[in-house]
């Protein structure tokens, strides 16, 4: 598989996110009697390495001040949101990691010419503030116009708090 999703006759690569490494760690299970099986041992390690390099990632992330723009609106700063967008249900905030990213995502919305107002804003705060008082599944997309050097923090266990999770009720019900 190529670094940017593979492809074969039938189906076209299409660039992925290093998101979409993490999402697969359990899909590819092989079959009984494939030639080559790996290890349980070797499968494990692969695992637990892919979830060591996502917290690195998310780590990171939690630390670092991020430039997040403001909706666009005719009043004042005071009253203007954090620029979002919607997909399947659910709501990302869209922060950048600097301004080159955010100069980028200006030039494909055909919008480079205006004046992007942001504020700069630590991940964590994202996460743990922005996210919860969004009132509807939230997450955080940094550097979405980057393709796959982009990053998507999607509203899960692990990265936004639980009260906030879209998966809380399912691993609840797990451990009753």
């Amino acid at each position: 598989m190529s670094e940017n999703g593979g492809g074969t006759a039938d189906r076209p690569e299409i660039p992925r996110s290093r998101l979409a490494e993490y999402a697969e760690m359990n899909e590819e299970q092989p079959t009984a009697g494939d030639a080559a099986e790996p290890s349980r041992e070797t499968d494990d390690a692969g695992v637990a390495e892919r979830r060591r390099a996502f917290a690195t990632l998310l780590g990171d992330f939690r630390r670092t001040a991020v430039l997040v723009p403001l909706e666009e609106t005719s009043g004042a700063d005071d009253g203007r949101g954090l620029l979002t967008a919607d997909l399947n249900g659910i709501r990302f905030i869209l922060a950048f990691s600097d301004e080159q990213a955010l100069a980028r995502y200006a030039q494909i919305r055909g919008e480079f010419s205006r004046e992007w107002t942001y504020r700069t804003i630590l991940g964590a705060k994202l996460l743990d503030v922005a996210v919860p008082a969004a009132g509807v599944p939230c997450g955080v997309a940094l550097d979405c116009a980057d393709g796959p050097d982009g990053m998507v923090f999607p509203p899960v266990m692990g990265i936004v708090p639980d009260a906030a999770a879209v998966d809380r009720d399912e691993r609840e019900g797990d451990a009753a």
